[in-house]
């Protein structure tokens, strides 16, 4: 049986298929990729380009309210602080990027004032919704929620999703070290639950974190708050009391992928979830590829949930253009992906998920 076909009937990659993969992964690491050249797709268009569902936009009045509140300074900042439409545009042409799906991460503390909440989201929201409008094709948006304040947040997403017309909402990964899988979190899932929406969780940044000297809280603690926040889903059982809920993890889940083995057993010591609870909410979440860079993590996400549970992502315009072109470049070349798993990434996973984003793509 050829190895595609075997994916086919396995619904996803064979054991065989993975672990094989997983020796030639190495290889191309090593050797080294050339940037974005061999990896864009010329001639894609909104009919056949990917969809970047990990992409950060800030359009003007978006930047000057981050400006005025001390997100940002005036001049320069980090890289999402300096996003340019003509450079995203420019970038996504390149890489054969149909459409990105725009989201503003920000520190859920910065909006912990009710009327600072009530205000801020708001010019999220519609500055965000206002690219989407004069970019129907380029562009959808993950809206915003103040999780200090959970009526808000109800508020602004039906705001958002009705008139709108988001694709889904944002949710950081902690407001104030309590993580999604919160009491106090509850009520807002129930709404989208009920609306069927898809959570965009991104992480916020350890509550309780130390720097290391020379670690980059990206690097590593980044990864450990989306881990935790959904093993907090799992362990709370909002997965399964939300059925309708559609939840893409940033980053390729943090860590979570790479400890099935470690918290099954703690399940079985009654000290976690439930092997069954916890292998359920592994092929209930969705995956971004956006670092780590392919090949490292494509093995594993494979083996644990399977190609129709992986969304293409860069974290544009955090990672700046020769990272971006790089990571691209890797995942076009990726040996654990078969040539319809890597379509059901770059594509129709996205195009699935998000149904309002498809049929305007549909024109």
């Amino acid at each position: 049986m050829r190895a595609e076909d075997e994916d086919r009937a396995a619904g996803g990659p064979s054991r065989r298929r993975v672990l094989a993969s997983a020796a030639a992964a190495g290889a191309v690491a090593v050797t080294g990729l050339g940037t974005a050249g061999a990896a864009a797709a010329p001639g894609r268009g909104p009919r056949a380009g990917r969809i970047d569902t990990h992409h950060h936009a800030l359009p003007p009045a978006l930047r000057a309210w981050a400006v005025e509140h001390g997100l940002l300074p005036p001049e320069g900042g980090p890289n999402w602080g300096r996003w340019d439409l003509h450079r995203t545009l420019d970038t996504m042409d390149a890489l054969g990027i149909a459409a990105g799906v725009a989201s503003a991460p920000a520190p859920p503390e910065a909006l912990r004032d009710r009327e600072v909440a009530v205000s801020g989201t708001r010019v999220f929201n519609e500055s965000l919704a206002g690219l989407m409008r004069d970019h129907p094709t380029r562009f959808g948006f993950f809206a915003y929620l103040p999780q200090f304040h959970v009526d808000l947040a109800i508020r602004e997403a039906a705001y958002a999703l009705d008139e709108l017309g988001a694709d889904g909402v944002l949710l950081m990964a902690n407001a104030g070290g309590r993580y999604l899988g919160d009491p106090v979190f509850e009520p807002l899932f129930a709404e989208l639950d009920r609306r069927r929406a898809v959570v965009f969780v991104h992480p916020a940044g350890l509550a309780d974190a130390r720097p290391v000297p020379g670690i980059e809280e990206w690097i590593a603690d980044f990864m450990l708050d989306t881990t935790r926040t959904a093993l907090s889903l799992i362990t709370a059982g909002t997965l399964d009391r939300h059925r309708h809920l559609s939840v893409i993890l940033s980053h390729a889940g943090g860590f979570l992928p790479y400890l099935g083995g470690r918290v099954e057993h703690a399940g079985r010591e009654g000290e976690g979830p439930s092997p069954e609870a916890f292998r359920r909410a592994v092929r209930r979440f969705y995956y971004d590829t956006a670092m780590p860079a392919s090949p490292y993590a494509t093995p594993t996400l494979l083996a644990a949930a399977g190609a129709g549970r992986l969304l293409f992502g860069t974290d544009w315009p955090q990672i700046d253009r020769p990272e971006v072109d790089r990571t691209v470049a890797l995942l076009d070349r990726d040996p654990s992906l078969t040539r319809r798993a890597r379509a059901a990434v770059d594509r129709e996973n996205a195009l699935r998920l998000l149904p309002t984003l498809a049929r305007r793509l549909r024109g």
